[in-house]
């Protein structure tokens, strides 16, 4: 599963790095439908996928007999099959850890390559913020009634400031029920039981700020277990519905990572 298509003529190629994802069904609206859009935008590039997660890759090979690339095999790989530019497009939220090592991963085969150009993830630019709440505004409308949670996934790297921000700049849009969590980091469950009790609503609606619906949306928010987003919210007394979906189904954000990289395309070409 290291290079998708072959249909590609020319010796440049798109390199799609992803997060990945064990779950089968959100992989293929997701990241594959992701990489579909660039192959179609782009039909004369070859493009190739890789994963960044390790442990996820490691699970589909035990699991499935699937091998997925890393950032490193996938650069070999191209080099093998003769491709001589590179445009690497993560469908990674943020600039954050992941994106930092993928980009030295690649960057470590420059020598071998005549160019190398890294595009952008999802939350780069100041209007990437704007473009990013109103898909998800479109996408999830929740009612006047309702609060809609989102969960993204949170980082130690001093880029998961983006989330309180997105959080603010939510409610500075006039959208004061949709509210921006984190698993791992700030704001925090607790963070957002207490700011959605002072809204009151109807209902909750609880949905991934994720690429995939995967292990976190389906366990820490839609899971059983007595720490679940659903969980505590139901235990606060609300009436809670998950919605799992990742936002790499939704079309305006793949629209999004595919002007980024478009961007990153153009850069290849004027430095030529």
């Amino acid at each position: 599963m290291g290079e998708m298509t072959g249909k590609g003529t020319t010796d440049t190629a798109i390199l799609v790095v992803s997060f990945g994802t064990s779950y089968a069904d959100t992989c293929a609206v997701t990241i594959g439908q992701i990489e579909k859009d660039i192959q179609a935008a782009y039909p004369q590039y070859r493009v190739y996928r890789a994963w960044t997660s390790g442990m996820i890759r490691r699970k589909l090979q035990k699991r499935d007999g699937i091998r997925i690339f890393d950032v490193k095999e996938a650069m070999k790989q191209m080099k093998a099959d003769g491709i001589r530019k590179v445009v690497v497009q993560p469908t990674h939220v943020l600039n954050g850890i992941e994106n930092d090592l993928m980009t030295s991963d690649a960057m470590a085969y420059q020598e071998e390559f005549e160019q190398i150009v890294v595009g952008a993830p999802l939350l780069t630019f100041a209007e990437d913020n704007e473009k990013v709440i109103k898909a998800v505004v479109r996408e999830l409308h929740p009612a006047d009634d309702e609060a809609l949670v989102l969960m993204g996934h949170g980082t130690e790297h001093f880029s998961n400031a983006i989330y309180a921000a997105l959080d603010y700049q939510f409610k500075d849009l006039g959208y004061p029920n949709i509210f921006m969590g984190t698993v791992e980091a700030y704001p925090t469950i607790q963070s957002l039981i207490k700011a959605v009790k002072a809204c009151s609503p109807r209902r909750v609606l609880l949905a991934p700020f994720m690429i995939v619906a995967g292990d976190h949306a389906n366990n820490d928010l839609a899971g059983d277990d007595e720490d679940s987003w659903k969980t505590r919210f139901e235990q606060e007394g609300f009436e809670v519905e998950c919605i799992l979906r990742g936002l790499g189904e939704y079309r305006e954000i793949r629209e999004l990572l595919l002007a980024h990289t478009e961007a990153a395309v153009k850069l290849l070409a004027a430095q030529n």
